[in-house]
């Protein structure tokens, strides 16, 4: 008998894998639902979701695709999205379809971060307002920051762009595909670009290439090559390098090479405030990092000047910072006409004629039209100061010339300045400038927050060598002698010959022992014999005692204070006036010779006229004297008419030192007389002491003692 047969059945299964295995299937079915979800039956929901959120119409136009994930893409088959109804062109993007990677997170915290934007052959218009509203701006607010998208990477196979920007006079379209099948550049740089309109309302174009896939965020950040050469009026630019991100531009390095009519055009092109130059022509290594833009290995010309150095200008502060040392071996003095409103000189535009376009297209610079910022008649510039250019940043930029050219009738040898802005005031610090073997040091400020704008000089002349100073002076070239000088002047205007022609302070030249020629010092005499003997037997020097030029000057008035020139063969005094609001002179000079002469018709000489045309001349009622006497005893005997040209010698040695001392100072004589008596009495003068020391007290490093100036003899009086 067999034994019976046991059936096991099988025991339930866990409940938790029931489950698990229950979630597979729902997945697997939600996966399948969403790889084969109709997705277009979204496009109108979304389209309108979109654009009741952003306040503009959105649509997709044909096809909707959608790959859920983390990051999620939607692709589009024809994008449409509107501009908000303030800008001109009505869509921010028309494309044939794009590519959008969106991360769903930060969705949550409502920002939008797209790592990811692909277009093709897209339509963009892009604006922005000064009151910082800009169309790509997605919330309904387009000037808040918080709806701008963060936008990764962005990658455009063919389209056009045009971006506009009233407030800068900006308006420009530009066109843009990949042709990267080539090699070298084409190869690292496929996306070519063309653009063209206005910057700041001068003419702009632009051509160049760049990566295809711009780089846009800090998180996808990376060194992106590019090469542009741009014109905005008579500006041309032409850069190569890399940027880790277009949209700050941070991380800028490239070389740069720029040219153009005038630095100062840059101020509207740029916001940099740089002087009126010639043409010029410059390349540097410019970076950016932040907010400094910098320019090493700087170099270049500014018409035949040439320039070395490094700058850097910072936009973090509320008013943006200039810095820089600039050198020069040789200045050419025609490149400062601009400087002082005066046409480009013709020596300036034959330095650079041309500028380079493209690489290899030579188009010549126009010579812009300028007027000359000098009245008729006039020599003082009148070129109006613009003082928000002042106002429009600081700076603080050092420049020396080892050496000034073509300067012609002014001895100009070598410069050095350190120029500083700060909020509106200009500073020319440290000025220094090499003068006939001598020098020229001082400060110059003008406070452009005034109006008219205040300028003060202050200017100390050390060691000018006489036979130097004056180059086209033949006369001269054989005189030697140390001039030394002060210039103290305060005045307002908007030009130079405005502040100059309001001006008030101290002006002096002195000069100690040296020689000069004694064949214009008997010229100056009159003196006949004196005259013919050197003609005959070629000039000599004579020794030159003192000299001494002082002037009080009040509202554009130079008034003599001292006026004298003493050698062991003549002394000259004289008296007079200079306007520098009418530019003229009105000076009446009186030679007393100190040896006896015949055929002497001493008598004062007048110099007037005007800075452009001066005059020199004889007093004519003094000589009409003498010569009548002359003829009168000519009348009687002939050899009598000599005894009128017979000079006498009655001049005299003056008291140099007391000559000195009046011309140097400015204070006045009873100043002087109240500050002895107050040592006298032991007194300790700290008002005096408080005022600024003289020119005669920085000359010779000792307060002027009390002393009554020589008076010119009678006569002059």
């Amino acid at each position: 008998m067999e034994a019976p047969t046991t059936i096991t059945l099988p025991r339930g299964r866990p409940l938790w894998l029931k489950i698990l295995a229950s979630l597979a299937v729902f997945v697997a079915l939600v996966a399948l639902v969403i790889a084969f979800f109709p997705w277009d039956i979204l496009r109108e929901p979304l389209n309108r979701y979109v654009s009741g959120k952003t306040g503009r119409q959105f649509e997709i136009t044909r096809h909707l695709d959608v790959k859920l994930g983390r990051t999620t893409r939607v692709i589009a088959d024809g994008l449409e999205f509107a501009n908000p109804s303030w800008a001109q062109d009505p869509y921010l993007v028309k494309a044939e379809g794009g590519e959008i990677h969106v991360e769903l997170w930060p969705l949550l915290q409502r920002r939008i971060e797209l790592p990811l934007v692909v277009l093709r052959k897209p339509q963009l218009g892009l604006q922005v307002e000064k009151d910082g509203r800009r169309t790509w701006a997605l919330g309904r607010d387009a000037a808040d920051p918080a709806n701008l998208p963060t936008i990764g990477a962005l990658v455009i196979d063919q389209g056009t762009a045009h971006f506009v920007a009233t407030h800068q006079g900006a308006d420009i379209k530009s066109d843009f595909a990949i042709d990267g099948a080539g090699e070298g550049d084409q190869a690292q740089m496929p996306l070519s670009f063309k653009a063209s309109g206005t910057w700041q309302k001068e003419r702009f174009t632009a051509t160049g290439r760049t990566g295809s896939v711009l780089y846009l965020s800090e998180a996808t950040r990376r060194p992106f090559p590019m090469r542009v050469q741009a014109v905005a009026g008579a500006t041309t630019v032409k850069a190569g390098g890399t940027v880790t991100n277009l949209a700050t531009l941070e991380g800028v390095d490239a070389k740069v090479d720029i040219q153009g009519a005038n630095l100062g055009d840059l101020y509207k092109l740029l916001g940099v405030v740089l002087p009126a130059t010639p043409r010029y022509a410059l390349n540097g290594q410019v970076t950016k990092q932040g907010e400094v833009w910098s320019v090493r290995s700087l170099q270049g010309k500014l018409g035949n000047t040439d320039l070395a150095g490094e700058m850097s200008f910072d936009r973090s502060q509320s008013l943006p910072m200039l810095t820089g040392k600039i050198t020069s071996k040789s200045l050419d003095f025609d490149d400062l006409a601009p400087l002082v409103g005066l046409p480009e000189q013709p020596r300036s535009a034959a330095a650079l004629p041309q500028v380079v376009v493209a690489g290899s297209v030579a188009v010549p610079i126009k010579k812009p039209a300028r007027v000359a910022r000098v009245a008729a008649g006039k020599v003082l510039p009148t070129a109006q100061l613009d003082t928000a250019r002042l106002r429009a940043m600081n700076a603080d930029v050092t420049y020396s010339a080892a050496r000034i050219t073509h300067a012609r009738q002014l001895p100009l040898e070598s410069m050095g300045v350190q120029v500083k802005l700060k909020e509106g005031v200009m500073l020319l610090d440290v000025l220094r400038l090499g003068v006939a073997s001598g020098t020229v040091r001082g400060t110059i400020r003008i406070d452009g927050n005034s109006t008219p704008a205040i300028a003060q000089a202050n200017l100390d002349a050390r060691a000018l060598e006489l036979g130097k100073l004056f180059p086209g002076l033949k006369i001269t070239k054989g005189s030697f002698g140390k001039i030394h000088g002060d210039i103290d002047l305060k005045g307002r205007g908007a030009s130079v010959a405005q502040m100059l022609g309001t001006s008030s302070g101290n002006v002096v030249m002195l000069m100690g022992r040296g020689e000069i020629s004694n064949l214009l010092l008997e010229i100056a005499g009159l003196d006949g014999a004196e005259i013919l003997k050197f003609l005959w037997g070629g000039d000599k020097n004579v020794v030159l005692r003192c000299g001494a030029v002082g002037f009080d000057v009040k509202s554009g008035l130079m008034a003599s204070r001292a006026l004298v020139l003493d050698t062991e063969d003549t002394i000259i005094y004289g008296d007079g006036n200079v306007s520098l609001a009418n530019e003229t002179l009105d000076f009446t000079l009186h030679p007393y010779p100190k040896d006896m002469s015949i055929l002497s018709l001493r008598s004062p000489l007048k110099v007037s006229g005007t800075f452009v045309a001066p005059r020199t001349s004889v007093d004519k009622g003094a000589l009409a004297g003498r010569a009548g006497v002359a003829l009168a005893l000519g009348a009687v005997n002939p050899l009598l008419a000599l005894a009128a040209t017979v000079e006498t010698g009655p001049g005299k040695d003056a008291n140099c030192d007391a000559i000195l001392r009046e011309a140097a100072s400015p204070y006045s004589a009873a100043k002087v007389a109240a500050l002895a008596k107050a040592q006298a009495q032991g007194a300790t003068a700290t008002g005096a002491s408080a005022q600024k020391p003289s020119f005669f007290e920085r000359l010779f490093g000792r307060a002027p003692e009390p002393a009554v100036a020589p008076s010119p003899p009678a006569a002059v009086r």
